[in-house]
């Protein structure tokens, strides 16, 4: 005779096994266009024009596609080298300008405080494609034109408006209590920040720096338009190229290859600060 504790322990079975078979599943199903390109990017050439379905190789497996992919532009390593500079370089400068105007929002009083503020979030409205040309004008005069550097500056300046934001609301959440405590032992701004508050505020730092990653690393038109030498450009104008094909013929199999090269090292930073990323985006929910 069935009781209602079996009922219940049966029913909570049933439940955990749809609450994983629907996360596996929903899971398959945002990892499954990742599988296919990168399966499909170790097709041999004489595989490359055939139906896309299945992805892999049907003979055999084969690194011509990221032979292929390697002689466009200055090849592929040197692209991708390029996107790391710019996208880690973006992600340092943004991480310690936001940590110091963030603490300074949260923790300092000043005339004007909540009016800058707003006018640093409303910068946010303002449509990147209409800074394009007097951001151009101001690289050409500081000499920075066709450098990695002036690229990085750039992209700096439009991660910073959504990390103060991020990042001061990671300091209003910390208890200003622990921040006294530390001043009463002695620690003063600059070390009070690095040694105590910094890892408070872990989670909006991740969160930071992993938007400013993935912006740097996938943004196209900037690069495009404020770089002019083929060695600097980065993985997406190559990208471009390589979409385009030579003489209108596609190389199918070095489109996949450079999708999985711009995949990778998304995957491996989102993975490397997931724990931290889900905490920040809800600490900035909730404020």
């Amino acid at each position: 005779m069935t009781t209602g504790r079996d009922l219940r322990a049966r029913r909570a079975r049933w439940n955990r096994a749809a609450y994983h078979g629907i996360g596996i599943g929903t899971g398959f199903f945002f990892l499954a266009p990742f599988l296919v390109s990168f399966l499909a990017s170790f097709r041999p050439n004489a595989e490359n024009s055939q139906p896309p379905l299945p992805p892999w190789p049907v003979s055999s497996f084969s690194i011509d596609a990221y032979r292929a992919l390697d002689g466009f532009g200055s090849g592929v390593w040197q692209h991708t080298v390029n996107s790391l500079v710019v996208s880690l370089g973006t992600v340092i400068i943004t991480v310690i300008v936001s940590l110091l105007a963030g603490y300074g929002f949260s923790r300092y009083r000043f005339p004007l405080k909540n009016v800058l503020f707003v006018l640093i979030i409303a910068t946010l409205m303002i449509p990147f494609q209409s800074m394009l040309t007097p951001l151009f004008i101001i690289l050409a005069k500081l000499g920075l034109n066709n450098s990695l550097y002036g690229l990085m500056l750039i992209y700096v300046t439009l991660q910073l408006p959504f990390s103060v934001f991020m990042v001061r609301n990671a300091f209003d959440a910390v208890p200003k209590e622990i921040e006294e405590a530390a001043r009463i032992d002695g620690a003063r701004d600059l070390k009070l920040l690095v040694r105590v508050l910094l890892t408070l505020v872990m989670p909006g730092v991740a969160t930071v720096s992993i938007f400013a990653f993935l912006n740097a690393w996938n943004e196209f038109l900037a690069a495009l338009v404020l770089l002019s030498s083929n060695e600097n450009y980065t993985l997406p104008v190559l990208m471009t190229a390589v979409r385009a094909g030579r003489l209108g013929a596609i190389n199918w199999g070095a489109v996949q290859a450079g999708v999985t090269v711009m995949v990778i090292p998304c995957l491996f930073v989102f993975l490397l600060l997931q724990r931290y990323y889900m905490r920040g985006l809800m600490a900035g929910a909730v404020k």
